[in-house]
């Protein structure tokens, strides 16, 4: 479980420690909550492009968790309302930049001139996006991506509104009207010259459904190690995939900041290491809540994009005992420290043989990250569960 996490060497935590064995204890404390917060400081840029009227704007609001009318969404139309790059920072993640880029397909369209001028070298990839069938500019622009080394994704938007015209036929089946639409724009990329072209099939309004779970899927794939707990962590909770997935790279972090209280162990500040033990807690349970869509701000909204009210949805949530109060856990902090593995005292050894007491750091260890896990897999659960409530089905 810990391979991921081979960058937190001894010279990280003898920085560490060697940081907060000169302070007081709210220097100290002070210190953990910078570097928690500084671990997820890695910058992700996304490119939306595509014709106008496509639906660019209305997937960059999708894909930050909102609506095309709220506070900080990127403006909408008919027709181009976007005539130079604009970023629209993530609500919960702000290095997380999604830029709407001026639309293309324009009769003197140049893929290498609109790749200089919306800076092309500051996009990790690009999502480009058609309405109806892919044209020769599409193509142009994958080429041009493709020469430089970047990633791209075809999508071919507003598949609801394709769904709803069809929907009145006798002969409607939904999923053999979406096998043609996709393979009817593939077919069309195959002929104006993209070999092995894959397009991903999305609604705007309907974020969750159709090919969503499959382009974050080749997204994450595709993405540098370093990136892809980024983008999960962005991406916004509407399906039981993205659920899991958000889940096991929370957990896979327990493992880093659960060692930053063994520094604590073996620095003699008193009250450090239970003051610490309860920052570090309290800010991973409140990034569980934000990330999972649970805080208050995000509940509201789900309740406005269904028939559920606050109280029904927080009737699904039991993690809402996690008072986040220090006299509320210290009883548990307690209880969990006597949950001791002897592996833990050998990975706990093998990291800080030179710290100082490995039986105090391991305890502290065990401690926190035995916290973490069981916190995790409430709101994880709770997540799950309120998702579900809100649809009113499995998604």
């Amino acid at each position: 479980m810990f391979e991921d996490y081979r960058k937190i060497t001894q010279e990280d935590l003898e920085d560490i420690k060697e940081s907060i064995s000169t302070q007081d204890l709210p220097s100290a404390i002070n210190t953990i909550k910078e570097y928690l917060k500084k671990q997820d400081l890695v910058e992700l840029n996304i490119g939306v492009t595509g014709e106008s009227g496509s639906g660019k704007s209305t997937f960059v609001n999708a894909f930050r968790g909102l609506g095309d009318e709220e506070e900080g969404s990127a403006e909408t139309g008919p027709v181009e309302t976007t005539m130079e790059p604009e970023v629209y920072l993530h609500p919960k993640y702000k290095n997380v930049k999604v830029w709407d880029l001026p639309g293309i397909g324009t009769p003197n369209f140049k893929a290498d001139k609109y790749l200089k001028l919306v800076q092309f070298e500051r996009y990790d990839f690009f999502i480009i996006i058609a309405s109806e069938r892919f044209r020769e500019w599409h193509t142009q622009l994958a080429k041009e991506i493709m020469r430089m080394g970047k990633k791209f994704y075809f999508v071919r938007s507003k598949i609801d509104s394709c769904i709803t015209a069809e929907k009145r036929k006798k002969t409607f089946d939904q999923k053999k009207m979406l096998d043609t639409i996709r393979e009817d724009c593939k077919n069309g990329l195959r002929k104006i010259g993209i070999e092995d072209p894959v397009v991903f099939l999305i609604s705007g309004w309907e974020l969750g459904k159709y090919d969503f779970n499959l382009l974050q899927e080749r997204m994450e794939k595709e993405l540098p190690h370093h990136k892809r707990r980024v983008l999960l962590l962005a991406l916004p909770n509407i399906t039981l995939e993205i659920n899991e997935k958000k889940k096991k790279a929370l957990e896979a972090n327990n493992v880093k900041v659960a060692l930053l209280s063994v520094c604590a162990a073996t620095v003699p500040i008193p009250g450090l290491l239970v003051a610490l033990d309860f920052v570090i807690f309290k800010t991973e349970v409140e990034t569980y809540f934000n990330t999972f869509g649970l805080d208050d701000s995000s509940l509201q909204k789900l309740c406005e994009n269904s028939d559920k009210t606050i109280e029904e949805l927080k009737s699904q949530m039991k993690s809402l005992h996690f008072g986040l109060n220090l006299a509320s856990m210290l009883p548990v902090l307690g209880a969990a420290s006597l949950v001791v593995a002897g592996s833990a005292f050998e990975y706990v050894a093998s990291l800080i043989p030179i710290l100082g007491s490995v039986a105090a750091g391991a305890m502290s260890f065990i401690t926190v990250s035995t916290m973490l896990k069981r916190a995790l897999d409430d709101i994880a659960e709770d997540a799950r569960n309120v998702l579900m409530a809100s649809v009113g089905t499995t998604v």
